[in-house]
């Protein structure tokens, strides 16, 4: 079955690249409302592996969600490339900690293809593959994926 693409793309085609788990993936830059170095947030109230807790940023207090924790299964150790990416959803605003935000990439339609095998209903976070200069990142819709409920879903993780 082949995804429609087109449905999923961001106005103005630009996603922000960060790596997580050995991979790379990108996101709507437009959800993206700051970037931060993970030692530099306030925390507290940080008990969960996956759900870290909260941290205060610009006077805004907001979930922050492991996402590195949450491929392994367990907490990761934080090194001086672990970064936040602030994200801000149509429900709310959070943090998103990953190994490494690499940069912004510009992609075309024509630069996105299906993922082999996501027969676009058990993964439907997955926009597609973009491919550029080389690079192929794993293009993820950040709203359904930060609405995945793990304790009822289903879904599969890339």
């Amino acid at each position: 079955m082949h995804m429609d693409t087109t449905a999923f793309r961001p106005a103005d085609d630009q996603y922000l690249s960060f790596r997580l788990g050995g991979l790379e993936y990108g996101l709507d830059f437009g959800k993206v409302q700051e970037l931060r170095i993970l030692k530099s947030l306030e925390r507290f109230a940080a008990d969960g592996a996956i759900v870290e807790g909260v941290a205060l940023s610009r006077g805004v207090i907001m979930p922050i969600v492991d996402m590195r924790a949450g491929i392994v299964g367990h907490p990761v150790a934080t090194t001086p490339t672990t970064d936040v990416i602030i994200l801000k959803l149509s429900t709310c605003v959070m943090g998103m900690v990953v190994d490494g935000v690499t940069d912004v990439v510009t992609l075309t339609l024509d630069q996105i293809s299906p993922i082999p095998g996501a027969n676009g209903g058990a993964i439907d976070y997955l926009i597609g593959l973009g491919v550029t200069g080389g690079r192929r990142l794993i293009l993820v819709d950040i709203d359904r994926l930060m609405s995945i409920d793990k304790k009822t879903s289903t879904r599969q993780v890339a």
